[in-house]
């Protein structure tokens, strides 16, 4: 299966770093935030990488390369000015092929093995998706969505989790988005939980939402400044 890691967004809460680094580069444990998610997709066999850009995207592309030297073959969807996640999504659509495909937040660091994805795409019904849900941090108690102990998930009553910026998506839930216009992907996933085509699990490990330079700096220290 393939995968797409999200990088295009300008990071202004992580400003001034990112003013001369797109935050996906931004050091942690010793190497760039994004090639955790490729050392970690290459592990699991997920090889055929999609990355989009815009803010500073000629960076993204000069450190990666074409990938080989993370064991992973990366094609780039650049972008002039940010999509959104789901437009950006239906921009890379070509390059995404027809199959159910893995998507990741570029500005996460998480523990989940992307491995499990293989199967999930495999039992993925068309026009669904599948997310991956995590106990709501401090900066977000609130929450985003409810996960059923069936696995459903919805945007109705009961205990919220927060959405990881990690989801299986078959290609048909982008039906109707034009490519290179601006798209969000929230309501585009409480339509699909209208009719009952969203599922998910809670992941337990670690997650940091990456978001402000303290969080980033806390997540450097707990991984010991190096990779490992």
């Amino acid at each position: 299966m393939r995968a797409m890691i999200l990088a295009a967004g300008r990071g202004e809460r992580m400003r001034p770093l990112t003013d001369r680094l797109p935050k996906p580069l931004l050091p942690a444990g010793g190497q760039p935030l994004i090639v955790w998610h490729l050392r970690r997709l290459a592990a699991a066999g997920i090889r055929d990488i999609v990355i989009n850009h815009a803010w500073l995207g000629h960076e993204i592309e000069q450190a990666l390369g074409d990938g080989s030297n993370h064991g992973v073959r990366i094609r780039y969807s650049p972008e002039q000015t940010a999509l959104e996640t789901a437009g950006g999504i239906v921009q890379a659509l070509p390059l995404l092929g027809d199959a159910p495909f893995l998507v990741v937040n570029g500005d996460v660091w998480c523990d989940w093995q992307p491995d499990a994805a293989h199967a999930l795409a495999a039992d993925l019904k068309p026009d669904s998706a599948w997310l991956l849900l995590v106990n709501n941090p401090q900066h977000h108690p609130d929450g985003d969505f409810v996960l059923e102990p069936d696995g459903r998930v919805h945007d109705g009553d009961g205990p919220r989790l927060t959405f990881s910026g990690i989801g299986v998506y078959h290609p048909g839930l982008f039906a109707g988005l034009a490519r290179g216009t601006a798209a969000r992907m929230a309501p585009l996933l409480r339509q699909a939980m209208a009719r009952n085509a969203v599922r998910g699990a809670r992941h337990t490990g670690r997650w940091t939402d990456v978001g402000t330079p303290e969080r980033l700096a806390e997540l450097d220290a707990e991984l010991g400044g190096k990779p490992c």
